[in-house]
């Protein structure tokens, strides 16, 4: 049974690579400053970054996902349906091009499989004020931060140019030089704007990344620490970990990409770094304090608030189809969880 908790924890390290490294880099592809593959090369690099850090950050996370919702002694199937459920609904979303929560998914699981397991070890009490509302509460902070940042951006912008960084595009830009014509002063500057614009959009998507690895690392690592083997350190499987998210957001990350960069809003680059820097600020202060964050849901309102109040902007289609997907994701998960437990145990 060892073996099989090790192999599915590095089942859903791959699944949450495919569907969660390419968060922090959409706004990127979206943006055009950046194909896919250049895009979720980054993203992959970063993602390790973050999960190497977590080793020194881990306590909190590891203990709330270890004893935090379930307090009894946990065993090895118990593990195994856990993984089953979360790894069964992640991959599922991931064909789908849905980028929904693993913290979410894991939370569910553990609660299914867990009310089975041990009812009375469930800590209902806790969920509230340690997932729940944190989870929550990121949703709407991460969307009034990001309108905040928006329209400071904006201003900023406004009052250092006389023209807006947005209006000339790069690649119009390197159009105008290559049809031979004179590259004028303005076409010039927009280009030195853009450039300095796109390096700090390159910036805090990595920033995302890193801290979504610091914050995504911890907890399966937590649920794969209930059945170690071999005695393997913690510090082993983080690395397993962290190599098997990078094999998933590298293989198939790119469905999850191109989804959230061209089908919830057109984004122009100034907009994409006020959303990455909302989301990497929000998740990496989650990862410093122990809160699960749930780098989907704080990315997605991140670029929903850059429309601020000009929803019209949004394709409704997709917003409802990832908004089904998140209220999905709990039972979902703590269906599978539950009949995996009953078949193991």
């Amino acid at each position: 049974m060892e073996y099989i908790v090790l192999a599915l924890v590095l089942a859903l390290a791959f699944a949450n690579g495919a569907n969660d490294v390419p968060k922090g880099v959409a706004t990127v592809v979206g943006a055009r400053l950046a194909g896919v593959r250049t895009a979720l090369i980054w993203a992959t690099i970063m993602t390790v970054v973050g999960s190497v850090i977590s080793l020194q950050l881990a306590e909190k996370m590891t203990k709330l996902f270890t004893s935090g919702i379930v307090s009894a002694t946990p065993t090895a199937p118990f593990a195994a349906a856990v993984l089953i459920g979360t790894t069964g609904w992640v991959a599922v979303a991931t064909i789908f091009k849905l980028p929904v929560s693993t913290t979410h998914a894991l939370i569910g699981s553990m609660l299914g499989a867990g009310a089975i397991f041990a009812s009375s070890g469930v800590q209902w009490n806790a969920l509230l004020a340690k997932l729940v509302g944190p989870l929550l509460l990121s949703v709407l902070v991460a969307y009034v931060l990001t309108v905040i940042v928006t329209v400071a951006s904006r201003v900023v912008r406004a009052k250092l140019f006389a023209r807006s960084m947005d209006k000339v595009d790069l690649d119009e830009a390197v159009l105008v030089g290559a049809g031979g014509t004179t590259i004028t002063q303005t076409v010039v500057e927009q280009k030195h704007k853009l450039s300095v614009l796109s390096l700090a959009h390159w910036l805090t998507s990595g920033l995302t990344s890193m801290a979504r690895g610091m914050n995504d690392t911890p907890k399966i690592v937590a649920i794969g620490s209930f059945a170690l083997v071999g005695g393997m350190a913690p510090t082993t499987l983080a690395i397993g970990v962290a190599i098997a998210m990078a094999a998933g957001g590298l293989l198939v990350g790119s469905r999850i990409a191109e989804r959230m960069a061209h089908d919830v809003l057109q984004m122009r680059c100034s907009e994409g770094f006020a959303a990455n820097l909302t989301t990497a600020a929000l998740v990496g202060l989650g990862a410093f304090q122990g809160l699960p964050m749930s780098t989907t849901h704080v990315s997605n309102a991140a670029i929903v608030g850059t429309a601020g109040t000009n929803l019209s902007r949004l394709k409704g289609k997709t917003v409802r189809d990832f908004a089904l997907a998140w209220v999905v994701t709990p039972p979902f998960a703590a269906a599978v969880a539950a009949l995996a437990y009953v078949l193991l145990g």
